[in-house]
């Protein structure tokens, strides 16, 4: 049975579409056109998911139709001539922006799915990786190649079609942010792409061009944004009515069964050809390149269109034919032709009108288009229409191609031949008058064919197949042997001050390194090179930093300097996991117990709350950080000088009590009773400073008084010791940080040299001159400035907001620029100009920084409008969502048998008696194996099956768990042992919403601080003394954190806890001279003519 079918469209869910496009209309539209499959559009959006459960039901294999009563209510819309069956199939476009091989690219692609359970588990994947909420179309900074690899493991028949492939921006083969093959896109999955959509932009003959897509089926449809422009391009089948026969089809390109496509006419296209709308100068690909893309009006390039890319891809002559293609039909619609038969616009009455008319008396547009007689046709129409369609059928059309924004235009007639055929015109539109006004129903041909309905069922599997190549003995060998190789060559690459660094090893050593002076490469490459030249054994190595992040970027770095065995003997890690393993090994000589679990913040909340009366939470978040203050002061609550309260001593001795009593330790005592330890027992210090000889220190300047004593006492044997920081970078004196310790090193160590570093490789040398100006004024530093050979003309950017709310929506609107746009609607609605589109910036590089965490929420709702990938460092910890939770607590119970705590905490969080199961502390046990033991335990067997965003948490805590195979107690301490940073995820390409205290070590292309005003930047909390150089280094840090462009920003009028404020622009910000200072102003926007809006609407 022949198969009409369009399958990627949108719905009222995605932007720029009409409110009309739901499945009534469809349905109804469908029938006018003639198209007998519908692919729902907006497979990603959760309110169309619910909205598609209510109003559709299955049908045939994989096939949905809406029900009678919705049905019912629009098909008297529909004239009986034009009544035919309409499937749905759950299909919908995903927009891609992510970075490969160092381009930003920007695909689109349509997903299809054979059901809603199926759409239900892909969404709830895609939902872990952006905001599919905000547009019907996500944005998702995902590579395709994952997207795809998400579609195949979601259903065995999911199937995936890279969309309108020749598009300039958005499309596989995009000139702005494509590739130049198929492979390139898609690495190992490229054999589950069977299909590819032409689009409006390009037909068959275009692609054939390219012997590359000899072997995929091609496949047009119309991206319908309203419902009138269904059918427009389509695909024809010879099927049974099912999803496994028509993908079938599809995938075997067999010419029985897949009879190819109907064609937009290409050149229709704004970009068809290349030129310069402004000077008219319209050129084919060829005369371009005679040009060498200069415009020979302006002198300026020419902007490059579809067929010139499609030329540059070409490896055949236009007109060749590959010995396997498909047939096609380019047609014009027919409210077109009406349209320039009476010489008007599209959407007027008139041609309306005619349009209906004519469906009445033959059935859908389609059928007229293609297959009508023309007789019968010039009988209702006249002959002016007739010959119209006769020569859409021949391809007998007028073509001016479209070129830079301006859209071509096809016409069939001279205007002396539209007078010639005037008389009868007039004849066609008095009948349809006629009727009318006799308010007659509309007389229908029942000759309109429908298809016949089959029930046979194809099925299609698709598997992923591991292709990745293993890895021979050899290979293995000489991988070996590189890294080694790296590991003698461990100074190659380093500029002379970090040269020197690397090469003293017979002294201690202060290295003063600025921001982006390469702090890690020079400590890495100096530890690479104890190892490889000067023979230091790798377990004598000791690297102390404060994020785990920042311990995992220097394993990854000395992983391509030494051999990974080696590296793996080293021992670095932070502060507090280093406490914790000494404690777990020698901690009993002073009566901690090996099995001591570590609070989280929420226990250690619990526990003083449990031990104090009356207390609100701000209260108790107060005294833990004076307990907390006073453990860095290494003071016990025996101990607590005058400067603590009797209140306060007793608060903490009670606190300290319950703690002993559980088992538990909290943060700081991960380094008090390790230097308690060494001090009361000589043997266990000579034993740890014997094992660690040569020890570094990143970030010294953040380190308190306990972490100091902890280094003296490690130390206190001549041991080596490095320390790296930059004192203008200290920012953590309210964490009881104290910088004075850098600055007091060489007094420590008599024999200290000092190395500065001095040259940045992050930013240009205009941001660090800004940067220089603020920390410069701060009364406390000592003068050492950076430099860069990084020159750039870009000033710094001052943007004043009106509100807190247009700073949020101007920091989106910019990054939306910036990127050169997230969808077509970003060109349709002026935000972005099509000379902003060859920008190179995917989300992961931008970073958005505030003084608060409350700052945020404005932000976040900005994002999600927006629909751009954006995340926020500092939210929920993942260990402290619902269900992990849960388990966590079950794993502390367990492992910590002696603590009342634990269990007491586990049950009361749960109605039910769970029995504890101390099987799992057997040793032999894998953590993930006792995970998974737990989670059979506490859920039931359907639990995480039915909620697949539950599933996707498992599946990360049990991959999470593998590293630390049957150590439980070391899996249990990194739960806690985390910092803000170490939330930040560098690999998901999206932008980063963070504080300023969180953004310490890391770097995006593209900064914006917002609240750039006084009592937020420098934060003045009411009541209190505020740290002025503190607050003057923080903003440093944050300035610094930019490679190429910084965006500072303020408003007016904020609204933040509870208050309307309006402050005045940050005293900082006057400390930057003029001239490196751009101040920006509000863009109004421009009213779009509608004659304007009708051509951005015409192709999209």
């Amino acid at each position: 049975m022949k198969i009409v079918a369009d399958i990627h469209l949108h719905s009222h869910f995605s932007r720029a579409t009409s409110k009309n496009l739901n499945l009534e209309y469809l349905y109804k539209w469908a029938q006018l056109k003639g198209v007998h499959v519908v692919g729902t559009g907006d497979i990603a959006h959760p309110g169309w998911l619910e909205e598609m459960k209510n109003k559709l039901i299955p049908a045939e294999d994989g096939l949905f139709r809406l029900k009678e009563e919705f049905a019912k209510s629009i098909q008297a819309e529909v004239p009986k001539s034009c009544h035919g069956t309409v499937r749905f199939m759950l299909a919908g476009e995903i927009s891609n922006i992510y970075k490969k091989n160092d381009k930003v690219r920007k695909i689109h692609n349509v997903v299809f799915m054979p059901s809603f359970d199926a759409v239900e588990k892909f969404q709830a994947r895609l939902e872990k990786i952006g905001n599919i909420r905000a547009d019907g179309r996500p944005i998702l900074g995902l590579d395709s190649r994952d997207l795809l690899e998400i579609v195949l493991e979601t259903d065995a028949q999911g199937h995936f079609i890279p969309a309108h492939i020749w598009t300039p921006w958005f499309a596989l083969f995009g000139s702005m942010s494509g590739f130049d093959s198929i492979e390139e896109c898609f690495e190992d999955l490229t054999g589950h792409i069977f299909a590819l959509e032409t689009g409006l932009s390009s037909d068959p003959p275009m692609n054939w061009r390219l012997s590359a897509l000899d072997n995929y089926t091609l496949v047009s449809n119309s991206d319908a944004h309203s419902p009138p422009k269904l059918g427009r391009e389509a695909n024809v089948f010879d099927t049974e009515l099912s999803y496994s026969a028509l993908f079938n089809a599809l995938k075997t390109g067999d010419p029985k069964q897949f009879l190819g496509t109907i064609e937009f006419f290409p050149e229709e296209g704004k970009y068809h050809y290349d030129g310069h709308r402004k000077c008219k100068v319209r050129w084919d690909p060829e005369t371009t390149l005679k040009h060498d893309r200069i415009c020979s009006e302006c002198g300026r390039e020419v902007t490059v269109g579809v067929m010139h890319r499609v030329n540059s891809l070409a490896d055949r002559k236009p007109g060749e034919k590959p010995a396997k293609r498909q047939s096609f039909r380019n047609l014009i619609p027919l409210p077109e032709i009406f349209a320039e038969i009476y010489n008007c616009g599209v959407n007027t009455k008139r041609v309306n009108e005619s349009w209906e008319f004519l469906l009445s008396k033959l059935g859908p547009e389609l059928y007229i288009l293609e297959d009508a007689p023309l007789e019968e046709i010039r009988k209702i129409g006249g002959s002016l229409l007739s010959e119209g369609i006769r020569r859409v059928r021949n391809g007998d059309v007028h073509i001016a191609s479209g070129y830079d924004g301006e859209y071509g235009t096809i016409r069939l007639f001279e205007d002396q031949e539209r007078a010639k055929y005037s008389s009868q015109l007039g004849f066609f539109e008095e009948q349809i008058k006629s009727r009318l006004n006799s308010k007659q129903k509309l007389k229908i041909s029942d000759e309109t064919k429908k298809p016949n309905h089959g029930t046979s069922k194809i099925s299609t599997t698709s598997n992923i197949k591991d292709k990745k190549c293993k890895q021979t003995p050899d290979q293995t060998f000489l991988k070996k042997s590189a890294r080694v190789e790296q590991g003698l060559a461990a100074l190659r690459g380093l500029n002379r001050e970090q040269k020197q660094a690397v090469l003293c090893v017979d002294k201690p050593l202060m290295i003063i390194a600025g921001p982006g002076t390469g702090k890690t490469r020079t400590l890495t490459h100096r530890i690479a090179y104890l190892v490889a030249k000067n023979g230091v054994a790798p377990q004598n190595i000791l690297a102390l930093t404060f994020t785990n992040r920042a311990a995992q970027q220097m394993v990854e770095r000395l992983n391509n300097l030494l051999d990974p065995g080696k590296t793996n003997e080293l021992t670095l890690k932070t502060f507090h996991a280093l406490g914790a393993q000494i404690l777990r090994q020698d901690g009993h000589r002073i009566g901690v117990a090996a099995t001591f679990s570590i609070c989280s913040h929420r226990d250690q909340l619990t526990i003083l709350k449990n031990t104090t009366s009356g207390l609100k939470k701000k209260d108790l978040k107060q005294t833990l950080d004076e307990i907390s203050k006073a453990k860095s002061q290494l003071l016990s609550p025996e101990n607590c000088n005058e400067n603590f309260s009797s209140e306060f001593k007793n608060t903490y001795q009670k606190y300290q009590s319950e703690l002993t009593r559980n088992h538990m330790l909290d943060f700081d005592d991960l380094i008090f009773y390790p230097v308690q330890l060494f001090r009361e027992n000589a043997s266990f210090l000579d034993k740890y400073a014997t094992r660690f000889k040569w020890i570094s220190v990143d970030e010294y300047q953040d380190i308190n008084f306990a972490q100091y004593q902890l280094l003296k006492l490690l130390t206190s044997a001549g041991n080596n010791l490095c320390a790296i920081g930059d004192p203008d970078q200290a920012i953590y004196g309210f964490r009881s940080a104290n910088k004075d310790f850098f600055l007091k090193f060489q007094q420590d160590f008599p024999d200290t040299k000092t190395i500065i570093l001095s040259q940045n490789y992050r930013s240009t040398q205009s941001i660090l001159n800004a940067s220089s100006q603020v920390i410069s004024k701060s009364s406390e530093r000592k003068d050492s400035d950076i430099w860069s050979e990084i020159m750039s003309q870009t000033k710094l950017e001052i943007f004043s907001a009106p509100t807190d709310k247009a700073e949020a929506e101007f920091v989106v609107h910019e990054i939306e620029k910036m990127v050169g746009g997230t969808s077509y609607f970003s060109f349709d609605s002026g935000r972005v100009i099509d000379e902003a589109v060859g920008a190179q910036a995917t989300f992961s590089d931008f970073a958005v920084l505030f003084r608060l965490h409350a700052q945020s929420r404005l932000l976040v709702e900005a994002f999600q409008r927006s629909g751009i990938p954006y995340q926020t460092v500092g939210e929920t910890p993942f260990y402290e969502q619902k269900e992990i939770c849960k388990i966590i607590s079950y794993l502390k119970s367990v492992n910590a048998p002696d603590s009342n705590f634990h269990k007491k905490n586990f049950q009361n969080s749960h109605r039910k008696n769970y029995a504890l199961d101390s099987s799992y502390r057997n040793k032999n046990l894998k953590v993930a194996e006792i995970i998974e033991g737990v989670v059979k335990e506490l859920f039931s067997p359907d639990y995480f099956n039915k909620n697949e965003k539950q599933k996707l948490l498992l599946n990360q805590l049990i991959l999470r768990s593998k590293p630390f195979e049957g150590q439980l107690d070391d899996f249990l301490d990194s739960t806690v042992l985390q910092t803000e940073t170490d939330e930040y995820d560098p690999r998901a390409d999206r932008v980063t919403l963070m504080t300023l205290h969180a953004s310490k070590g890391l770097e995006f292309s593209v900064i914006f601080i917002v609240g750039c005003e006084e009592d937020l930047i420098p934060y003045q909390k009411k009541g209190e003394d505020s740290d002025i150089e503190e607050e003057r280094r923080l903003f440093y840090v944050g300035m610094t954190r930019t490679r190429k462009k910084l965006v500072l920003m303020n408003a007016k009028k904020r609204f933040l806890f509870g208050e309307r404020c309006e402050n005045s622009p940050s005293r900082f910000l006057n400390d930057i001279e003029e001239a490196l200072k751009e101040i920006k102003k509000r863009e109004f926007k421009k009213k779009i003519t509608d004659e304007k809006k009708q051509k951005q609407m015409n192709l999209f």
